[in-house]
């Protein structure tokens, strides 16, 4: 088992089956798993123990989960694959059960995880257990962000109708508050969905992206794109790219992390998959209250 679309498999079957006190003996001994969208701050595992820890530190008695419709992106790096999938989540406390969505990027080397970025729709596992509500409250006794360097953008961006030239002005478009340029970057029929924005539409028409650019735009925020890495697919049109936005909202400085899976044809994005922390982004703007009621669980 060294393929590391082979080891997520062996990953998504023991969450699925319960087998908590296993799945650390797929983790190098050095490993490290970051979770990026976790509240209220982002969180990361070091080491083989930490992530058993972690696994058997009550994990399955809070929460039973299912994985299943994975798409895996192999990357022209043959460590590396981007694993986007849907899990069952049910609560044996509460009764509840829903559907979230999950997007992970996995090194696998020697058939062991070495570094994994797990992005995990944070609010539905709050709500599934009853504790939505408690999420206000995280985030207001989180230390205050403190911002760190933006890195600079390249001297001169990749093709405009590459995948990563497309991904490059997205990016850098919010940053330079070109809200009513952006739209021109998708084709005329497309489809853009936020897996982790409750109750978010499926955006199908360059008409209404650009509907939803001038609300965002209307917000206020101030965004940077900083931390921009990016992971080829095997498949050309395909590009998948991390990053975050260093905010300000009110004076008051905010940090969002976010993974774009994109399909770029033609120099238009004809498909895209925004998992971005909307949780980070409504604490920030204070609409945290008016999130947690768009969600229906």
């Amino acid at each position: 088992m060294t393929d590391p679309t082979d080891v997520f498999a062996h990953l998504s079957e023991g969450l699925s089956e319960g087998r908590y006190e296993e799945l650390s003996s797929l983790y190098a001994e050095d490993t490290l798993v970051e979770h990026p969208t976790a509240v209220p701050r982002p969180g990361r595992l070091a080491g083989r123990q930490a992530v058993h820890d972690r696994f058997t530190g009550g994990l399955g008695a809070a929460i039973r989960l299912k994985a299943h419709d994975a798409v895996v992106h192999e990357t022209t790096d043959p460590e590396v694959i981007v694993a986007e999938y849907q899990s069952t989540v049910e609560s044996p406390d509460t009764g509840r059960s829903t559907e979230a969505a999950n997007i992970l990027v996995i090194r696998a080397r020697d058939g062991l995880l070495v570094h994994t970025r797990d992005y995990h729709d944070y609010l539905k596992l709050a709500a599934v257990r009853g504790g939505a509500e408690l999420l206000a409250d995280a985030y207001e006794q989180a230390p205050a962000h403190v911002p760190g360097p933006v890195t600079p953008r390249p001297e001169a961006l990749a093709d405009r109708k590459s995948p990563l030239g497309v991904f490059q002005r997205l990016c850098f478009g919010v940053s330079d508050d070109r809200w009513s340029e952006l739209p021109d970057l998708y084709a005329e029929r497309t489809d853009v969905s936020h897996p982790f924005l409750p109750n978010a539409p499926t955006l199908n028409t360059r008409d209404e992206l650009r509907t939803h650019f001038a609300r965002v735009g209307e917000l206020g925020l101030r965004l940077q794109a900083t931390d921009l890495v990016t992971y080829q697919s095997a498949d050309p049109e395909v590009i998948i790219g991390e990053f975050a936005y260093e905010g300000e909202f009110e004076s008051r400085p905010f940090r969002v992390n976010d993974i774009l899976v994109l399909r770029v044809r033609d120099g238009r994005i004809v498909e895209s998959r925004d998992y971005s922390d909307h949780l980070a982004l409504a604490a920030a703007s204070g609409r945290l209250p008016e999130l947690i009621a768009a969600l229906n669980v």
